[in-house]
């Protein structure tokens, strides 16, 4: 090892520290906001749950981190919380189906036969908002209920506030415990890769 790179030694190591103590600080955040959410869901009633899209299929399956919120926002419907599900997914990049096609048809598969709309442009989840709005407007909704996976929900909070969501909107978060969830928890691939979709939106300013 050359002179040179025993001086830069030191301050590689001290660099890689630090980004791995922010990356446990943004994780330990992100677990925080989960737990709440699970702990405390929707309280009163609203008139759209806006379920947000993931990867439609798996392994020749419907993925069941999708499907799983689709039954999140089934279930509040059932129990009189929502009066219509807004399905917001585009083209996966994967194998080009469409996530809010999906969602719908495993919507129908599992009984709900009320009102369901369809985004089906969004690529991120900051699209998944700014492109259902005119659809909430249009169906003349006031108040929205949010539904992903727990791990989701403090970068979809903080987008939901960035964007002005909230303030055209009144706004409660469904944490919804999937089979991904209920198996992994925050050792699930997509709730490590979070911290990592947290600091790329912050870089480029859709976080505050």
């Amino acid at each position: 090892m050359t002179a040179r790179l025993r001086r830069a030694l030191p301050a590689a190591l001290a660099v890689l520290a630090l980004l791995l103590l922010a990356y446990l600080v943004i994780h330990a955040l992100v677990w925080r906001e989960a737990r709440e959410r699970l702990a405390h869901p929707p309280a009163w009633p609203a008139d759209v749950a806006l379920v947000l899209g993931n990867r439609a299929y798996r392994d020749g399956r419907p993925n069941p981190c999708l499907t799983g919120r689709v039954d999140a926002a089934i279930a509040l419907a059932r129990a009189g919380l929502v009066r219509q599900l807004l399905f917001s997914g585009g083209a996966d990049r994967e194998d080009g189906r469409i996530e809010a096609e999906v969602m719908r048809q495993h919507a129908q598969d599992a009984g709900y036969a009320g009102d369901m709309l369809l985004e089906s442009v969004s690529q991120s989840t900051r699209e998944n908002l700014w492109l259902s709005r005119p659809l909430l407007e249009a169906a003349g909704a006031g108040r929205v209920i949010v539904v992903t996976e727990p791990y989701h929900l403090w970068r979809v909070r903080r987008l939901v506030q960035a964007s002005g969501f909230d303030r055209r909107f009144e706004v409660q978060y469904a944490a919804a415990p999937t089979a991904c969830w209920q198996r992994w928890g925050m050792a699930f691939r997509g709730a490590l890769r979070e911290p990592l979709a947290i600091v790329n939106n912050a870089a480029n300013g859709y976080l505050h």
